[in-house]
């Protein structure tokens, strides 16, 4: 039998015999194509196979399923069901007007086989030469690249990515913005939801991309080695469906720009140094695009270390912006080109014509570009936003070269955009608060859950005996609610939870589900002296418990609690509608009327103004244990992150899967 294993609207079936995947270094399985032509074939082959061998649908496979309401309406409209019963969910009879109707299904869709795709990411050491440096420098990578491979999959394709620890440090990879639907063991952050992949081990990552377009990315998430562990994640529209932007028509090319910082020393060092002394961390040395600090640099003006991007005069480019800088929220300009932004965090937007975007750690802006200047050579710069008072940043500009291909002189310089001052709330502000979302926002009728949390750094007590390198002997902290989320080392969270669900031992000594759902004590949070009695937070392990198909509406409030600072708060596991933001305390009688309930964009990151407030809103359809933290890395060091526990619903398709049998231990 050579057809082994197929995926219909994102569930997957075998014909039997079915290959099991939790094999070592599974081959990706090769596809033709997705003609109707081919579809007949497979579906002709299909019904052969069927009416001799019998359909039976692969169970708790270590793939995951795509569990969605479309994939359970298309088994209601087939007449399969959808129990959590996996022995009552096969086919146990078939009939030609089954056939029939599947194989409309698939001959009007052109869209329903999906691909598999095998990566293999190898985490290991290289050597690179960046700045001044006159000695190569030795940084952990994805198989020797600096950003790390871009890996590229249509709507509904499924990913196998096996992760092998050949470097010095504990590592485990994350998704960042992928919904990991039912699959929250791929989820990657180390300690909540998986324990890290040791030097010399490895471990299979297993999800389905579905439901989602556009430009998302993979990081580590174990300590800062996201510095340099880091890549693209690109999601394509199914075939033969086309990008909602730009008439219709492709964009002549699509240009990957992911945004980062540059260390002299080694990041791990940098934090290492600052978690034991209590010290703020080093700031970066340099901010760079694509790995290059581009010429703007001491010793970079060679032109090998600034990226160049060679364009087409009259063409229209679409621009894929990650930010994968640790601590620093960027503005990015392109001399003489405006950029209309179609997309943010793998949502599509109405487009906004814009001389500037700001791009938070973890956030992606997909824009369109037109090059219709005079041919020549033009810089795209990013340098920082800096939204906190006093506190020291990189301040450098970095800088890539867009090249019409005129061979004009090197020696010319290209034009420089102007790019907003370090400290330009008011710019940030516009911008974020101008996005918009493409289509009409499906808001849940109801808010079965209104949560209150307060984001923002403190200070803890040096311990009696010690020298502390923050403010008067102390030691910088940071928190949500007022607790400092602290790590468990022994497990993680969402095995300790799955072991208890299942029946195991309690999850004591691994977290509480206490978390607050508002503060302990209402205060004025923006005020520009807060009572020093406030500053010091709650060391804990605390989640905070949904049920399965609660809609949530948090209010993330900004604190002036030592220092106030942006926040870009990123949320694992769901994308969110953003219905406001606003400065001051938010007031719940004045605000809400602000809510847009119509077109409001829909991220996994929001920006949380300095000395202000947003609001979002969420179902809780994704059972796991979900971090929400600050994405600028500093701050989940000292402790601004907290996570959502997601309770099961009824039936296998609102339930977490089993975990994988090569989950790594502690």
């Amino acid at each position: 039998m050579t057809l082994q294993r197929f995926y219909y609207i994102g569930q997957e079936y075998a014909l039997l015999p079915a290959l099991h995947m939790n094999s070592a270094a599974p081959a990706p399985i090769k596809r033709a194509g997705r003609p109707a032509s081919a579809l007949l074939g497979l579906l002709l082959a299909l019904h052969v196979s069927i009416s001799k061998a019998g359909l039976a649908r692969v169970g708790q496979l270590d793939r995951p399923s795509l569990a969605t309401s479309r994939s359970a309406g298309m088994h209601a409209s087939l007449g399969m069901s959808s129990s959590s019963s996996s022995s009552s969910r096969g086919w146990s009879s078939y009939s030609p007007l089954l056939f029939a109707t599947l194989l409309t299904l698939l001959l009007c869709s052109q869209l329903a086989i999906a691909k598999e795709q095998y990566h293999e990411f190898v985490v290991k050491e290289a050597t690179v030469t960046r700045l001044c440096g006159t000695q190569q420098q030795r940084i952990m990578t994805v198989n020797g690249q600096f950003p790390g491979p871009t890996v590229e999959v249509a709507e509904g394709d499924a990913l196998i990515v096996r992760v092998r620890n050949r470097g010095s440090y504990n590592v485990t990879v994350h998704w960042h913005g992928v919904r990991q639907m039912r699959t929250a063991w791929a989820d990657g952050p180390e300690f909540v939801t998986q324990c890290p992949i040791r030097p010399g081990t490895s471990y299979t990552y297993r999800f389905t991309v579905a439901g989602q377009e556009g430009t998302l990315w993979w990081h580590a998430h174990s300590s800062w080695l996201r510095a340099t562990v880091h890549g693209a994640l690109i999601i394509r529209p199914r075939a033969g469906v086309p990008y909602p932007f730009n008439a219709g028509d492709t964009p002549a090319r699509e240009i990957t720009i992911i945004l980062g910082e540059w260390w002299n020393m080694n990041p791990i060092d940098v934090v290492r140094t600052a978690t034991r002394t209590g010290a703020a961390p080093n700031i970066s040395d340099a901010l760079t695009v694509n790995g290059q600090p581009g010429d703007l640099y001491k010793c970079s003006s060679n032109g090998k270390s600034t990226t160049t991007f060679s364009v087409t005069s009259g063409e229209t480019n679409l621009l894929r912006f990650i930010n994968a800088a640790l601590n620093t929220e960027l503005f990015v300009s392109l001399a003489g080109h405006t950029m209309t932004v179609v997309g943010a965090d793998a949502s599509y937007t109405k487009p906004y014509a814009t001389p500037v975007i700001l791009v938070a750690p973890g956030q992606t802006t997909d824009v369109l570009v037109t090059f219709d200047q005079p041919p020549s050579r033009y810089y795209l710069a990013a340098r920082a936003y800096a939204s906190a008072q006093g506190v020291p940043f990189d301040n450098t500009t970095t800088t890539a070269i867009f090249d019409y291909g005129t061979g004009a002189s090197n020696s010319s310089s290209p034009a420089m955009p102007t790019l907003p001052a370090y400290n330009d709330t008011a710019t940030a502000t516009a911008f974020t608060t101008s996005l918009r979302g493409l289509r009409a926002a499906d808001l849940p009728a109801r808010v079965d859950e209104s949560l209150f949390f307060t984001v923002g750094v403190g200070l803890f007590n040096c311990s009696s005996g010690q020298t502390c390198g923050g403010p008067n002997n102390t030691r910088f902290a940071a928190s949500i609610n007022n607790v400092s989320f602290v790590l468990p080392s022994t497990t993680s969270i969402l095995q300790a939870h799955y072991a208890y669900a299942a029946g195991g031992a309690t999850p004591a000594g691994v977290f509480t589900a206490d978390f607050p759902a508002n503060p302990p004590v209402r205060f004025d949070y923006t005020a520009p002296n807060v009572s020093r009695a406030l500053w010091q937070p709650v060391p804990g392990t605390r989640v905070y418990s949904l049920k399965y198909g609660a809609a949530v509406q948090l209010v993330l409030q900004g604190t002036n609690v030592f220092a106030a600072e942006n926040h870009p708060i990123h949320l694992h596991g769901y994308d969110f509608y953003i219905l406001a933001e606003g400065f001051g305390n938010f007031d719940a009688a004045a605000d809400t009327a602000s809510f847009n309930m119509d077109d409001p964009p829909m991220r996994n990151t929001v920006g949380v103004p300095v000395n202000g407030w947003a609001v979002i809103r969420f179902v809780a359809d994704n059972p796991g244990v979900w971090l929400m933290h600050c994405h600028l890395d500093v701050h989940i060091t000292w402790g601004l992150a907290m996570a959502f526990l997601v309770e099961d619903g009824v039936g296998e398709l609102q339930s977490l899967e089993a975990p994988p049998s090569d989950l790594p231990i502690c």
